[in-house]
């Protein structure tokens, strides 16, 4: 079914203030007690007139609707449609101006309609019809305030919809960026991590390619083995990212402070001396907290094994609380070394920025800078549980 086009709002009340009129000059024609003059067709149509602007000046045409009403008792002696352009014209008022607009209007209007029936009315002021005209003005005035409220009502939940919506599309957007963010650090860690130790062992195995052989090819099997954990990692990366196209997709476990002994053994043909010491109680630790420890730890000595070449590391972690709640606190150490040949474009400067911002993802706060003795220091805390 076709629907009809709706009329714009000023032809609507072109057509009301039409009815008006022709319901009133129908009740001069019929009432007997009135004479059918030019004064009283005009004043008739000057009384429907403020139908037709009480949508742009709603108290205007109330006030010209309230002194029209004299106009007609003056001119003619109709009764039962002489109200309605008032009422018309009340209904709009507070429709448009809402409740306290609708009281003041009662207010004002009350004592003049006492004052018009007691002038013009061939009945008593205690006749029923007088509580009748009061009706006329209180009723139009209490549906207007009505419609007034739901139209405020409806636009408030429209209103709450949408930004409902933006706050909605605002988070997935940010959860999106957070998420790229993550993998970007994941990758980096990954990467970097694999690249160092394998240039640095690259070097190694070509200073002992001709000297110790039997070294060298050691050497080579330990880049075999870097780039495949790296390779590994990175299918694991894919194997999220491609969880909702392929739930079969492998997904490898997410990585945590158990594992970090596994980094020794790439560090050691690096050169690097690397004691871990993980405190028992630090064993069982949230898969977030877990992971943004080893990640911490990972780049913490990838930075050793790019900025002090061969050298001692030690990686210590331990569990405590700060008074305020459980703690892991993780520290990287190193005592210092000569600096392998440069990498070429030695990295972006982003290691120590992704660490701390590691940290904060979780609720943790991490410090690094030259030890005293020599060499480099990370600390980091994270909590365990909710203060």
């Amino acid at each position: 079914m076709t629907r009809l086009p709706a009329l714009p709002p000023r032809v609507l009340d072109v057509v009301a203030a039409v009815l008006c009129a022709a319901a009133m000059l129908v009740e001069l024609d019929r009432n007997a007690k009135s004479t059918v003059t030019v004064a009283a067709v005009l004043a008739i149509l000057v009384a429907c007139l403020p139908i037709v602007v009480r949508r742009r000046h709603p108290v205007l045409a109330m006030v010209l609707a309230m002194v029209a009403l004299v106009g007609i008792t003056s001119t003619s002696s109709i009764y039962q449609t002489i109200a309605i352009p008032a009422v018309v014209c009340a209904y709009g008022l507070a429709s448009s101006l809402g409740r306290r607009a609708a009281l003041w209007t009662a207010a004002a209007t009350f004592p003049a309609v006492l004052t018009i029936i007691l002038v013009y009315s061939p009945h008593s002021i205690s006749d029923w019809d007088t509580l009748k005209n009061l009706a006329l003005v209180a009723l139009p005035l209490a549906l207007g305030v009505a419609a007034h409220d739901r139209r405020c009502y409806t636009a408030a939940l429209v209103e709450r919809a949408e930004s409902a919506e933006r706050n909605r599309e605002e988070e997935a957007l940010r959860r999106v960026g957070e998420e790229r963010l993550r993998i970007a650090r994941d990758v980096h860690d990954v990467v970097a991590h694999a690249m160092v130790a394998i240039n640095v062992q690259a070097g190694v195995g070509a200073h002992l390619l001709d000297r110790d052989p039997e070294q060298a090819r050691a050497t080579l099997r330990d880049i075999k083995k870097v780039s495949g954990e790296a390779l590994g990692d990175l299918r694991s990366m894919l194997g999220l990212l491609r969880q909702d196209d392929d739930p079969a997709a492998p997904v490898l476990p997410t990585q945590g402070l158990a594992e970090i002994g596994s980094l020794r053994d790439g560090l050691g043909s690096a050169g690097i001396d690397l004691d871990v010491r993980i405190d028992p109680a630090a064993g069982a630790l949230p898969a977030a907290v877990g992971a943004t420890g080893y990640r911490i730890v990972q780049e913490a000595l990838t930075n050793v094994m790019r900025h002090a070449g061969p050298t001692s590391a030690r990686v210590r972690v331990t569990r405590g609380d700060d008074g305020l709640r459980e703690m892991v606190v993780i520290e990287v150490e190193d005592d210092g070394g000569t600096a392998p040949t440069p990498l070429e474009g030695t990295g972006s400067g982003n290691g120590l920025r992704g660490m701390r911002e590691r940290a904060a993802a979780v609720g943790g706060t991490l410090e690094a800078g030259p030890r005293a003795e020599g060499g480099w220091r990370v600390s980091a805390s994270l909590p365990v549980g909710v203060p």
